[in-house]
């Protein structure tokens, strides 16, 4: 074992290898604290560095961040090497600490000898246990695996998850995109009321109260039994200005009518012109996926403001994987899918009312939507495009960051998910790439945010919903 020399104010962070592969920039992320790689920590990088999957890149990008600390230290290792940044980002200005190795062969503490050898996971353990026989109450265990907290808790190591990328303590804390107001909304403003329209017919309201303070631009005001509700789309200080919202109730989208507040929102917010981000939260059932088909075919099909409507999603099965996939691109991510295929034939049943008509409308649809991997959108710009990404919960930030910026000139991007159901390994409610960009864009004058509430799919999945 290497003999550590931190100062005392600081703590150990031993780091598993499902830490670097989740975010190859935490080893500059524990800010004056001195991190230790155990050896098997940096074969299991070795071992996962093939392959095109963002875990396999986090791993190739870690070890080039070791590499390129490494070959700028000409020291003595047991020292530890000091962690110089890689990356700019303020977060990673604050680190000061070394990074230690495993040099020497393990000395096996007391408590590891109740360990399983041979387990990577146990061999990790008796590396934490014997840095703590030298320095107690100063080893921490970072580790996304919550199997191996739960062993270090039995052997007495203290652990604990990766929090960094942890944009919200509490999932309930998430932008909602909305404030709900009762039927007393006005006369907060009787005495600081302004109107006015312009010549394209929209009306605009400016308002003044304690109240606006806390609103966020982009942000619905949903105004109790009133048949009128509100954007935000200005707003400094106690002053804001307020649109009211087009009614989507009676007068739908591509025969989609809204039928709650929410779903109205969620339309005038999808076909407001000076919109590019648009974020679709909510549980099975809400509409997300119609509402998105449907400005989007109306966008595409009648205004013609886009070229194509682009799909995508991340490929995480439910259940058992069901192996390779042959054909095309598209067809290989047509089982995946389906939302889709559903949603384009409640669409479409009005334009199929024949076999001619349905081959028509077929074909159409063929050229206007497409499907596309994200295993493709490297390097890719989507020019006049409708782009939806569909479940986006089960995507990093990085993933996201790397979706959204493929976005080129007149291109709109939606994303559509439910945070509580999450299949990607290691994600939560809280780290969430979809969580992520929900907060991040919050306020950003051409973004908007909806969390749809209602599910309006049938009353056997909406009582199943709440009951099951």
């Amino acid at each position: 074992m290497t003999t550590l020399k931190p100062h005392r104010s600081k703590k150990i962070f031993v780091l598993d290898t499902n830490v670097l592969m989740h975010d190859s920039t935490s080893i500059f992320r524990f800010h004056e604290h001195d991190i230790y790689l155990p050896m098997i920590v940096l074969e299991e990088l070795d071992r996962n560095k093939g392959g095109r999957s963002e875990p396999s890149r986090n791993a190739r990008q870690a070890s080039r961040f070791i590499n390129d600390m490494l070959e700028d230290f000409d020291g003595d290792l047991n020292d530890g090497v000091p962690i110089v940044p890689q990356i700019q980002n303020d977060d990673c200005k604050l680190c000061t600490g070394r990074l230690f190795f495993q040099t020497r062969p393990l000395e096996e503490a007391a408590e590891g000898s109740r360990l399983v050898k041979g387990v990577n996971d146990n061999i990790i353990l008796q590396v934490a246990l014997s840095l703590e026989e030298q320095y107690p109450e100063r080893v921490i265990l970072v580790s996304k695996d919550i199997n191996l907290r739960i062993k270090a808790a039995i052997v007495g190591i203290e652990a604990e998850d990766y929090f960094n990328d942890q944009i919200l303590d509490d999932a309930n804390l998430l932008y909602k995109g909305f404030s709900e107001y009762d039927t007393h909304f006005w006369e907060q403003f009787d005495t600081n009321l302004e109107s006015w329209t312009e010549e394209e017919g929209r009306s605009f309201y400016k308002v003044q109260a304690d109240e606006v303070k806390n609103w966020i631009v982009g942000q619905g005001l949903f105004v109790g039994s009133d048949n009128m509700d509100y954007i935000v789309r200005d707003k400094e200080g106690d002053t804001a200005i307020i649109e009211p919202l087009h009614d989507y109730h009676d007068n739908g989208v591509w025969g989609i009518k809204a039928r709650n507040k929410g779903q109205n929102f969620a339309l005038n917010i999808l076909l407001d012109p000076d919109i590019d981000f648009v974020t679709l939260l909510g549980a099975a059932g809400t509409g997300k996926t119609l509402l998105a088909l449907a400005a989007g075919l109306y966008e595409v099909l009648e205004t013609k403001k886009y070229d194509q409507i682009i799909m995508t999603r991340a490929t995480v099965s439910v259940g058992e994987d069901i192996g390779f996939l042959p054909g095309t691109e598209e067809e290989k991510m047509a089982p995946w899918m389906g939302a889709l295929m559903d949603n384009l034939e409640v669409l479409m049943g009005d334009h199929q009312k024949d076999d001619w008509s349905k081959g028509a409308t077929n074909d159409l649809l063929a050229h206007r939507i497409k499907i596309k991997s994200l295993n493709f959108m490297r390097g890719r710009t989507f020019q006049n495009k409708w782009v939806i990404i569909d479940e986006a919960q089960n995507l990093t930030s990085k993933q996201m960051k790397t979706l959204i910026t493929r976005a080129g000139e007149n291109t709109k991007v939606i994303c559509l998910g439910n945070i509580g159901q999450i299949d990607t390994p290691y994600l939560t409610e809280t780290t969430s790439g979809l969580t992520y960009v929900v907060e991040k864009f919050q306020g950003w004058k051409y973004s908007a945010h909806i969390t749809l509430q209602q599910g309006e799919r049938s009353r056997l999945a909406l009582y199943a919903s709440d009951n099951l």
